[in-house]
This record gives structure tokens, sequence and C-alpha cells, in this order.
């Protein structure tokens, strides 16, 4: 099971109210049908519109398009905030970020969701308390992620490797001999956004520390976090991690690992479908992210679906909800896109598993999967994160420094 690392960020004020377009969620009513609107990143794969495309065809008054954000995690979140504080009912159903919950359920975005009509016990239980807050359902789980490694098959079996790495230096002592004539060893998401908060988390949890301890408080300020944040800043100073990798977000990161530049890569599970079709395609696999002494600690990703509190038609949205996280739909998904579903028995599939054969290994990556900082001023959390990493990994501060100030923006940010 994975840690609770709840942070009671309560100091944000609860935005909006209970009057205007908002005021079925306030009872508890998900009222109106007719046409709605999924709200989220840019469909990579191309198989949102073709579900919608399905859904629509049976409900042509009840009508679904698509509104696709920027790729960046970051710039989707302040899409959906503004839209949100101007009570803008343009946005219905959004696909958030998992650890976006806290957020806009204190601050009334988003409407309660009615838990008994979804069977939550069916849906893996890390993905399921993503969607909660403070009892209540308010997203449903949708699509799940944890951190994977991906790796050069063909690069590892020239390197005499007969499985791939479990530590750090079993990975780098690979990269010593082949990771040359263009091809570096690792890369992640290192870019001043929500992935860096990601890879931050990720190395610090598999050193054995926390960006925040069971009761919330942030925890960076130890010798296992700066023993993750130094793999990373030694990683760029080494060479190890090639510089470029200071802009990767996940598609660089894809595109740079497609086209052969990387030995390894941390990365999600959608990338494993679109790989299959590249440049690597029979030269790669997945394997649990490594850590300085053994197997790592992944960070818990993916998204859930909620409904705006302003937007009209609620019914309709609840009923394409559970469409989408219906198994028919979730295992169509998952066979289009290698995308992991929340629905914990779509892992003993006989058919994914086939085409999918590393299943295993992602339900076993979930299942320990740790989750980002929740909080209901995530924005800032996240940015403190961002800023001090990214300072520490560019050479504008010392680990030290980068993670003693970011001790002391968390301590205020989480403050009761």
């Amino acid at each position: 099971m994975i840690a609770a690392g709840t942070v009671a960020a309560l100091t944000a004020a609860c935005g909006g109210d209970d009057s205007g377009s908002g005021s079925d969620a306030a009872s508890g009513e998900l009222t109106g049908r007719g046409p709605i609107t999924l709200v989220q990143g840019k469909d990579t794969s191309g198989n949102v519109q073709r579900q919608i495309d399905a859904w629509n065809a049976q409900h042509p008054n009840e009508r679904v398009r698509l509104i696709e954000l920027p790729e960046d995690a970051d710039a989707q979140r302040q899409q959906m905030v503004q839209n949100a504080q101007a009570k803008s009912d343009a946005y219905t159903v959004l696909n958030l970020d998992v650890v976006w919950t806290a957020e806009f359920a204190a601050n009334r975005w988003i409407a309660p969701l009615p838990q008994d009509q979804f069977d939550l016990s069916k849906f893996l239980q890390p993905t399921v308390r993503t969607g909660q807050y403070r009892g209540r359902l308010y997203a449903a789980p949708w699509k799940t992620d944890a951190g994977l490694l991906y790796y050069r098959t063909d690069l590892l079996k020239k390197a005499g490797a007969s499985e791939p790495p479990k530590t750090w230096d079993e990975m780098k002592q690979i990269c010593d001999k082949v990771a040359k004539d263009g091809v570096s060893c690792y890369g992640g998401q290192f870019e001043k956004y929500e992935g860096l908060t990601v890879n931050f988390s990720e190395a610090v949890h598999s050193a054995g520390g926390a960006v925040v301890d069971d009761q919330g408080k942030p925890t960076v300020n130890t010798p296992q976090a700066k023993q993750g944040l130094e793999f990373l800043v030694q990683g760029f100073k080494s060479g190890f991690i090639p510089k470029q990798a200071i802009t990767y977000k996940e598609e660089e990161a894809r595109r740079a690992f497609e086209k052969g530049s990387l030995v390894f890569l941390r990365q999600w599970p959608y990338q494993y479908a679109l790989s299959t079709k590249s440049g690597v395609k029979d030269k790669f696999d997945v394997a649990p992210l490594p850590g300085p002494n053994g197997p790592g600690s992944p960070t818990l990703g993916g998204h859930n679906l909620a409904i705006s509190a302003f937007a009209k038609n609620k019914a309709t949205a609840l009923d394409f909800i559970k469409y989408l996280t219906g198994a028919e739909q979730e295992r169509a998904n998952m066979l289009a896109t290698s995308e992991a579903p929340t629905l914990a028995s779509l892992y003993d599939d006989a058919e994914l598993k086939k085409k999918y054969p590393y299943l295993g290994v992602l339900k076993e990556s979930l299942l320990k999967a740790r989750p980002r900082p929740e909080a209901v001023r995530y924005g800032d959390v996240t940015k403190a994160i961002q800023e001090n990493a990214y300072a520490a990994l560019t050479g504008a501060k010392s680990s030290d420094q980068a993670l003693a100030d970011m001790q002391a923006q968390l301590g205020k940010l989480t403050q009761q």
C-alpha cells in the first residue's frame, strides 16, 4: 500500500460559492442533459477522440466535444483554474492530474460524485484514494501511472548485462560500456514543471527519504533527500544525464529515447505503445525504477475524471464518466494506448498480458508507488519543489541550499 503523504495545507481560502450554476453540486444533485465537453491535455494517441466518437454515435443529443489543452501539466492546471475562477460553464468533465483533487475540491470547483454509483472495490485502491477528499469522492479513477525504467535491450546485450539494472550504480556500469557515439545514459523529465516534481520525488523516495512525513510535514532537508537530489545533480555534472535533458518534458524525453539517444529513460506507461511504432521497436523493454541499493520508489501518477461545479448537463457528464471508467472502455484504451487502467481485473486479462507482457511489472510498480504531496495549495507546493530542484540541477544553488530553502518554503505552505 502507498503512504498517505497528505499535506493539510488549508491556509488557502476556499473559493466559489453555492449559488448560480454550481447549485446542484452543493445539494449533491447532478442534473441536466445535453452537450458537454471533456477537457484534458493533448490526446497524443487519438484514442480519447475515438472513444468520444463511439459515445456520440449512441448519444446524438448528448454529444461530447474534446477540448485539448497544452501538453504541459502546469499549463493545463492553470487554464482549468482560470475557468473555475471565472465560474465558466465551458468546461464540463475535467481530466485532472491525481494531485489536483484536494485543491479543486476544497475550492468547490468540482462537484462531489455519487460514490454509491461507482463500485470502488473493483479499482486499484491507491487510485481510489487519489479521487477522494475528506471522505467524499470527487473524481473517478480513470488512468493510473507509475514511473518505469525504459531500457534498450540491444544495448544491454551488447554490454553483457543479462537483466536490467536494479541500482543506480548498475545502470552507470552498463552505460560505461555502451553510452557513446551520440548515445547518452539516462533521461527523465527535468524541465521546471510538474515532471520535475515527479522525478525529484522519485529520487528522494528511492534513497529512503520522503518529501513529507505521515503527518504531512515537509522532510526534504535530510541526508536521504540529499542523496536523491545529488544523484540527479551529479548526473548532469558527469554527463550521465545529458545536458539537453534539462529541457525534457514527457514528449521530449520520449522522442530522445525513440531516436536512439538514450540507453535508459524514466517514463510513464503511455510511451510503451508509441515506442513499438518507433525506431526502437523490438529493441526496448521496461523494468522497475532502480534506486541506490535496489529497486526504487516510483511516483504515483494518473488522471481522474471530475465534473466542473459550474457546468451544465451534469447528469450527462456523470454518465459519460461511467462510460469511460467502465471495464469495456478501460480495456480498449489499454489495448490501444498502453495507458495503465485503474480496474484491478484488467491486469490479469490474458489478451492484455499477451500484448503488454510488462503488466506484472506495472502492477507491482503501481502498488509500491508513492504520491506527491496532496495539498489544497498544490500549485504553490509544486512550484517550491520545482524551483529549488531546478536551481540545484542547473548549479544556481548547492544541493544543501536548495533543500534548506525548499524545506522552509514548504513549511510555510503546510502550516495549519
